[in-house]
């Protein structure tokens, strides 16, 4: 509602301006442009991330000054800092790369965004830039097009860039003429209150457009054109960076805890920064003057002096913070948690997982495991173990020989609340991730997650059958049926166990035999199950009634038990190493062969 009464504010605001005013409409429109230019630079560089920028970012992001040094260079190559923000807040939230690394990636991006002061300032106001843009738009267009992944975004990128230029050379006209029928330059504050009236302003503006660049643009124009001081253009760049922080809390709201950590840290590193620069601001001027001299600027030139304070206060700040990201990572880690209630709620299914295939595959397979982990915890009360007892090395067989309750859980409820929700989630998550370009190996990866995903559901879901007859039988006062129920619930118990352990280990240990292992293992049990139950009806030493209950929750036992070996081996993700691993890998067909050939030994040797 908020968002609409302020969009309606704006639109009202921006009519009248328009309507009053010729030379602010041709400033809105150099604005828009540009804003519309880094929309075209983020899609142009998105075409690119199947691969090659994840790859990229991975391997530079190992150390803190290779972090820095990457938020530098990407974001003076896509003049986006948003891009660079999103695309490291997806890959902290999948906890591809570390928060300390997405650290160092945003106070890089910081820095980066500093070269488009130099550009505007430099280039921008001191050549007819559209000129050039003309030529460049062409041709984008022409790019675009095309049919081809590569061509479009290259084509998207040229689009970009001339939209910046048009940006800039409109923004520029527009102020040239606003100056001669309205001089801003008049409402200049000089002092401790000017410097934090106009950092509020430039705060403001930025959280408006949504976009430190776009503001920079501005605050460089009019100073071009007379409109502000020198003084209070400095103010209003901290005011940008400042601003700046909004974008990225407004995009961390539906962010997991890493995207939520990123962002505090975003906002803490620029509160400070600002900070130092109001503090300290006679002494930065000071040092861009002697800086200025130095690089042979101009005493008078404050266009490219603007510029030089803003990438002085942004290096100041990663040199006062740099030694202390870890501390930092470690504070927000501790700080900043996130406990769901009620329905579970995705830990990984973020928005910004879906911005590379990358990211959306790595983010569903840790969905998927959250949802293994979900039906672990079930599938154990359902057996009326905890969790604690299976995944210690206490003897399955005594805790369910001694059980003294069957555990009085709501399965229906618990699976809607725990399993179901989060199922949801998954799938519609793919379908999203669907819908964007991909890679074909992405694609595959996510059809057999979604599988993974619907198996442990199908395996809760045989708990919910499983239980009722728990309920009635699992402690009966008949021995014979009361040690077939523990048979049942100590096949199920043995498997769960051997299934965590398997998905604790290191990818690198676990073999496509060991998942082999435990299906020819499950199998026997179950096999070994009915023969007694057999022989038990042919002695009428158990009713039938009973007899076909317990068949029936065998029955679910080995669907559950399929169903999670399924799912394991999706999320072990081991493929098959080789021509001679592959001839071991046993099909269901030959695990079903050794299980009878080990059934009619048992029986031979029977005396």
């Amino acid at each position: 509602m908020l968002k609409k009464i302020t969009l309606i504010a704006v639109v009202s605001v921006l009519v009248y301006a328009f309507w009053v005013s010729a030379d602010f409409t041709e400033i809105a429109a150099g604005v828009a442009l540009f804003m519309f230019g880094m929309l075209c630079l983020e899609d142009g560089f998105k075409a690119f991330t199947g691969g090659t920028l994840e790859t990229i970012l991975r391997k530079s992001t190992d150390s803190l000054w290779k972090s820095l040094l990457f938020g530098i260079s990407s974001t003076t190559l896509m003049q986006s800092s948003s891009l660079v923000s999103l695309i490291t807040v997806s890959f902290v939230s999948s906890e591809m790369i570390t928060l300390a690394a997405g650290i160092g990636i945003i106070m890089g991006a910081n820095i980066g965004t500093t070269t488009g002061a130099w550009l505007i300032a430099g280039l921008g106001l001191k050549v007819d830039i559209a000129a050039y843009a003309m030529p460049v738009l062409v041709f984008g267009m022409v790019f675009v097009m095309q049919k081809g992944k590569t061509l479009r975004g290259l084509g998207y990128l040229m689009l970009g860039f001339a939209f910046l230029f048009l940006g800039i050379h409109y923004m520029k006209e527009g102020f040239e003429s606003f100056q001669q029928s309205f001089d801003l330059s008049a409402y200049g504050m000089t002092g401790l209150t000017g410097l934090l009236v106009f950092t509020l302003m430039g705060m403001l503006v930025t959280v408006v457009m949504q976009s430190s660049h776009a503001t920079l643009l501005i605050i460089i124009t009019a100073l071009s054109a007379g409109q502000v001081s020198y003084e209070n253009a400095l103010a209003l760049a901290i005011g940008a960076n400042l601003g700046s922080t909004v974008t990225i809390v407004l995009g961390s709201i539906a962010a997991n805890l890493g995207g939520k950590r990123l962002a505090a840290s975003h906002v803490l590193f620029n509160v400070i920064t600002a900070g130092v620069a109001i503090v300290f601001i006679s002494q930065l001027a000071w040092l861009v003057d002697h800086l200025a001299a130095l690089l042979g600027i101009r005493a008078d030139d404050y266009l490219l002096k603007l510029a030089l304070f803003h990438t002085l206060f942004n290096v100041l700040g990663v040199v006062l913070l740099t030694p202390w990201v870890s501390r930092l990572e470690g504070l927000l880690i501790r700080h900043i948690q996130f406990k769901p209630k009620g329905i579970e709620q995705p830990l990984y299914l973020m928005p910004e997982a879906l911005e590379t295939p990358l990211t959306a595959v790595n983010a569903v397979r840790k969905e998927v495991r959250h949802l293994f982990d979900n039906a672990y915890g079930l599938l154990a009360h359902g057996l009326s173990l905890k969790r604690n007892t299976i995944d210690s090395q206490e003897s399955l067989s005594e805790a369910v020989k001694y059980t003294r309750r069957i555990f009085p859980i709501d399965v229906e409820d618990a699976y809607e609340e725990k399993i179901k929700s989060l199922h949801n989630e998954i799938v519609a998550f793919i379908a999203d991730a669907q819908l964007r370009e991909s890679t074909r190996l992405a694609t595959e990866e996510l059809y057999v997650l979604r599988q993974a995903s619907r198996d442990i559901v199908e395996a809760v879901k045989g708990m919910k059958h499983l239980h009722t007859n728990l309920s009635q039988y699992g402690l009966s006062s008949n021995l014979a049926v009361r040690e077939r129920y523990d048979q049942i619930r100590l096949h199920l118990a043995k498997l769960l166990r051997e299934l965590r352990q398997l998905l604790r280990d290191e990818p690198d240990e676990v073999s496509n035999l060991s998942l082999d292992a435990l299906r020819l293992s499950s199998q026997k049990a179950s096999r070994k199950l009915m023969d007694e139950l057999d022989e038990m009806i042919r002695h009428r030493r158990i009713a039938t009634s009973i007899a076909t209950s317990i068949m029936n929750d065998e029955a679910y036992v080995t669907d559950i038990g399929n169903n999670l070996l399924d799912a394991a081996a999706t999320l072990i993700g081991r493929p098959v190493a080789g021509a001679a691993e592959q001839q071991l890998v046993l099909n269901d067909e030959e695990i079903a062969q050794l299980v009878d050939k080990e059934s009619v030994a048992d029986e031979t040797s029977r005396p």
